[in-house]
């Protein structure tokens, strides 16, 4: 009997190499657990939020241990500024102030905790001295839960929010499982009324949440897990063993999977919370479908990328100072917002490609012509996407690449090395590849009518034969997935 406590207590506990993640059986055990406390005691608001707030800590706590007092001090201080925000006159020199305070101290930790290595490690290059970098935990989800932190105090001081006067909304919405490690980037004025509002489930909600979490399931394990591990590290780790047709489809099959990765944690994310009752808005909508960077951006990552545009590109002056300080202005949102990926030149040079690649697209505006003048033009439309396609392929490249030399050498194969006639080996020797990325790829570009319907659908089938499509699913992922637990990309921003 005390071994098996001893067992159950290992489990529980914090295991750097076991993190709670949607696509593990522990959480999908703990998660019916909760669900079923949580709908005894949903018409009972403040033991709910408790219970979720419980929870929330817990399941940070799995996956980044003692982190999970950081997490409850920017609470408590977000808190207790945005009431003290609330008493002081509005935009005077105290109300901004106090927003100096809380972006100074969120952008402080994001400092220390990502980039201080980085910031040391460039001052000893400097001075010619050798640096062991520190042994510092990076706290998981820390981008996400400081920028939730910071949007809600400039949005008090802007007037587009009241304070929340009640401590536990308050740490309802920051501790918020769901999007708590990997997003999206949820804002207190888009969720904060729901949690005032003690919403509950309906079964449309419960079901379309359900379908989310299958959509999720399959896009991250069969899909991303699947190509990354039986293909794509492979040609990123050793790019000089395999020709340029082959590093050619491993940068494709790259952007594919951080693609499913990504949006397929959204996707669970949205559909967790719809099971409890609250809705997120969209975070990818189709990207693969842009026909220009712009486009693209207000497709991948829309959580993400409106913060950065809210937040960064707009106070920075957007574009109401000419074209020059506009194209400043495009760049540093985008350098900045791969630098919040974390401490590495190649997400920096990431966020300048993108960057120069969003200043390109307006230059080009009368040439590289808006999706609205292409009507009756389909063959322009995907000469379009084509393009936008290829050009952030490029630039997944180097996001993924761990160094400019992996990037070179990827490069020189394919310009140098590029056998178009092994294209039917390839097929053939990596067929459930092709397949997989196929699969991504196409799923991705069907009309986004069929998805809805294929939600209505579900949502239309009697509770037994959803409960036996979503068994269906999970054993299908239980059987695809890898025989290590791959972790979100985005788990380490």
């Amino acid at each position: 009997m005390s071994e098996l406590i001893e067992r159950l207590v290992a489990l529980l506990s914090y295991n750097p190499s076991e993190p709670l993640l949607f696509n593990t059986g522990l959480f999908m055990v703990l998660f019916v657990v909760f669900l079923t406390v949580y709908h005894a005691v949903k018409n009972r608001p403040r033991i709910k939020m408790l219970v979720v707030i419980a929870f929330s800590l817990y399941f940070y706590y799995k996956s980044a241990s003692w982190c999970v007092a950081i997490l409850a001090g920017v609470c408590t201080a977000d808190w207790l500024l945005g009431m003290l925000l609330g008493r002081v006159a509005p935009r005077s020199a105290a109300a901004k102030a106090i927003v100096a305070v809380n972006v100074v101290a969120n952008v402080g930790m994001l400092v220390y905790f990502k980039y201080f290595n980085l910031i040391l490690g460039a001052f000893h290059s400097i001075a010619g001295s050798t640096f062991d970098p520190l042994d510092i935990l990076l706290p998981a989800g820390i981008s996400f839960f400081t920028f939730r932190s910071i949007s809600y105090m400039v949005d008090i001081y802007r007037g587009d929010l009241q304070p929340c006067r009640d401590f536990l909304e308050y740490a309802f919405f920051l501790t918020f499982f769901p999007p708590l490690l990997a997003g999206p980037v949820v804002r207190a004025r888009d969720i904060l009324p729901q949690i005032a509002a003690n919403t509950n489930p309906t079964p449309a909600m419960t079901s379309e949440g359900l379908f989310m979490i299958m959509t999720g399931l399959i896009k991250k394990v069969v899909i991303a897990d699947y190509i990354s591990g039986n293909f794509v590290d492979r040609i990123f780790d050793n790019p000089m063993l395999y020709s340029g047709f082959e590093n050619l489809m491993g940068c494709i099959g790259f952007t594919i999977q951080i693609y499913c990765d990504f949006s397929g944690y959204s996707d669970m994310a949205i559909g967790l919370a719809l099971v409890l009752g609250y809705r997120f808005k969209q975070n990818f909508n189709a990207p693969f479908k842009s026909q220009s960077p712009t486009e693209f951006w207000a497709r991948w990552h829309i959580s993400l990328s409106t913060w950065l545009r809210d937040y960064l590109y707009i106070p920075f002056g957007g574009n109401r100072r000419g074209r020059r300080r506009r194209d400043f202005n495009l760049m540093a949102t985008m350098v900045l917002g791969g630098l919040w990926h974390g401490a590495s030149p190649m997400y920096i040079i990431w966020g300048a490609y993108n960057g120069a690649l969003l200043i390109a697209h307006k230059a080009l505006k009368k040439v590289w012509r808006v999706p609205d003048a292409l009507k009756g033009r389909p063959e322009l439309r995907w000469a379009n996407i084509a393009i936008t396609f290829a050009l952030m392929v490029i630039g997944f490249t180097f996001f993924r690449a761990p160094g400019m030399a992996a990037v070179g050498e990827i490069f020189t194969q394919i310009f140098t090395d590029f056998h178009l006639s092994v294209a039917g080996q390839f097929v053939e020797g990596y067929m459930m590849i092709v397949l997989a990325i196929a699969m991504g790829y196409i799923a991705h570009m069907t009309p986004r009518t069929w998805t809805v319907g294929a939600a209505e659908a579900y949502t239309a089938l009697p509770a037994v034969y959803q409960g036996l499509l979503l068994a269906t699913i999970i054993f299908i992922v239980v059987q695809t997935r890898q025989s290590e637990l791959v972790p979100f990309i985005y788990l380490q921003y």
